[in-house]
């Protein structure tokens, strides 16, 4: 579903972000990203909605290739995607359900339908009361669960969440992580890069851990290695 080949990515000024990185994220799995800041996390997220585009290598997703995709095929690829950032990016001066409904306008949606996907999502999240609300009457927990109401609203195959957490005390932290495992549950693949590493032992989801560019880790490798006898 998400493959990366051998990718990698410099900057001009930061130099190399991703350096010969190869990794595959299956149908419906959960994903923990971690390393420390400038590890490359960031940037192997906005390569799998491909905000940036390899120097070397590919990524395909859901049969899109960062090789050959047109901007047009990017657009159709992002409606597929749900993608939620840390600093929750909402429109301050539209109500939550406002905030929801523009994912589906932008792309052409029929009003129709509109209210009662949204209604959905929000029930979803457990936000159905707030819909009139505006974004800063909310807690920093609610205003993340309409960020990711948005993100969902569109039915994605997979939701990349760069550090979703990471503005959150310990309490929202919990509940928007129980809200992740949920909608994982039902079949959606999360992609999640974190620095909560408390988060990250307390549930065995796999876990690939970045350094410089390259992965150092990977859970999945490391559960599938043959035991060496003593």
């Amino acid at each position: 579903m998400i493959r990366f080949t051998r990718v990698t990515k410099r900057y001009p000024r930061t130099g190399t972000a991703l350096n010969d990185v190869s990794l595959m994220v299956g149908k419906g799995e959960f994903l923990f990203l971690t390393g420390a800041s400038g590890a490359g996390k960031t940037t192997l997220l906005k390569m799998v909605y491909m905000e940036e585009r390899p120097d070397s290598g590919e990524v395909r997703v859901s049969g899109t290739s960062s090789v050959t995709a047109t901007s047009r095929d990017v657009a159709k690829l992002r409606r597929k995607l749900g993608i939620v950032f840390q600093d929750f990016r909402l429109l301050e001066h539209r109500t939550v359900e406002q905030n929801v409904s523009f994912a589906l306008e932008v792309i052409g949606a029929p009003s129709a339908v509109i209210g009662g996907k949204v209604s959905r999502v929000l029930t979803q999240v457990g936000l159905a009361a707030k819909g009139r609300a505006l974004p800063r009457e909310l807690s920093g927990g609610e205003q993340q669960r309409v960020a990711i109401a948005r993100a969902l609203v569109n039915d994605p195959f997979a939701l990349i969440a760069d550090e979703p957490t990471g503005n959150l005390d310990d309490r929202a932290t919990r509940g928007i992580f129980q809200l992740l495992r949920e909608i994982n549950a039902s079949g959606t693949a999360i992609m999640m890069a974190t620095h909560n590493l408390e988060l990250i032992r307390r549930h065995e989801y796999r876990t690939i851990e970045m350094s410089r560019g390259q992965i150092v880790f990977d859970s999945a490798e490391s559960a599938a290695a043959p035991r060496q006898t003593p």
